[in-house]
């Protein structure tokens, strides 16, 4: 065992992972499933050893892991489905964060590893107690730094960037229902469809009168809407409806990535739905 000198903020942290990850995951893994599943043999190769240390290491443990908690954000579809401009993605790939609190929960980290009997065989642990484990895991991780909020966030104003180009049902769903694709009349975005997130419950129009559209339309009245709004904001909404997607909009006016644009969209909306009950 003395042949393992690694420093605890190395790649060593994860090993104990390595174990944790169900057999179905695990066999996709082409670095992690060179690694001996007995300690004792692993400790006794310097090439199994330097591979620990190794990228492919840490990023076959990074992309398994995050594979096992993205389900339980409760965003539709796979982790592959999305791209790396998604916050849930990033929150995914949070390793150390996940390391911790599987240790947490069940007690297996680093010092658990290296107090096992020498020629311990690691079985694989069952797949639903791995899923069950990553629920809480994650649950907690959510309440404790509270995120829920920014997933919520997240999850109800979507944007392009957020999808990988494939042509799965949960990119085809997202572009029908926050592009409204059902209307072919324009390319642009109407004030109607900046305010309105359908199925998403952020904002429905409450058309009372049979005439929204016609009465949204006048110029005068976007433009009192617009001078209750920051200048910041008031580009936003313009280049939101010209049909800018929000990394579009993130780069014209300076932001660091697109989760800047859609707080500040969510701000525009609720200052709308008191705009329009004053209206009323």
């Amino acid at each position: 065992m003395n042949q393992f000198v690694f420093p605890y903020d190395s790649n060593i942290r994860y090993l104990p992972l390595v174990y944790f990850l169900p057999e179905d995951v695990f066999l996709k893994c082409l670095t992690l499933r060179k690694l001996p599943r007995d300690l004792s043999e692993l400790s006794a190769s310097a090439e199994k050893i330097e591979s620990i240390k190794g990228d492919p290491f840490l990023k076959e443990i990074a992309d398994a892991m995050a594979g096992l908690a993205f389900p339980h954000f409760g965003f539709r579809g796979w982790i592959e489905h999305y791209t790396g401009y998604t916050p849930a993605w990033q929150l995914a790939y949070a390793l150390p964060l996940w390391a911790q609190g599987v240790e947490q929960e069940t007690g297996w980290g680093v010092q658990a590893l290296f107090r096992t009997l020498p020629h311990t065989a690691f079985p694989f642990p069952d797949a639903g107690y791995v899923k069950e484990v990553m629920r809480r895991v994650v649950k907690r991780a959510v309440e404790e730094n509270g995120w829920q909020p920014i997933l919520d966030v997240v999850k109800e104003m979507p944007c392009e960037e957020d999808f990988m180009r494939w042509d799965t049902k949960v990119r085809k769903d997202f572009l029908r229902k926050w592009y409204h694709t059902r209307s072919k009349r324009v390319k642009t975005v109407s004030l109607e469809a900046c305010m309105e997130d359908e199925g998403h419950g952020v904002y429905q129009v409450r058309d009372k009168s049979a005439g929204f559209e016609d009465r949204i339309a006048g110029e005068d009245y976007i433009q009192r809407f617009k001078a209750l709004l920051p200048q910041k904001d008031v580009k936003i909404l313009e280049l939101r409806m010209a049909g800018f997607t929000y990394g579009e909009i993130a780069d014209r006016l300076g932001y660091k990535n697109h989760s800047g644009v859609i707080k500040r969209m969510q701000a525009i909306k609720k200052k709308f739905i008191q705009y329009e009950n004053e209206q009323q």
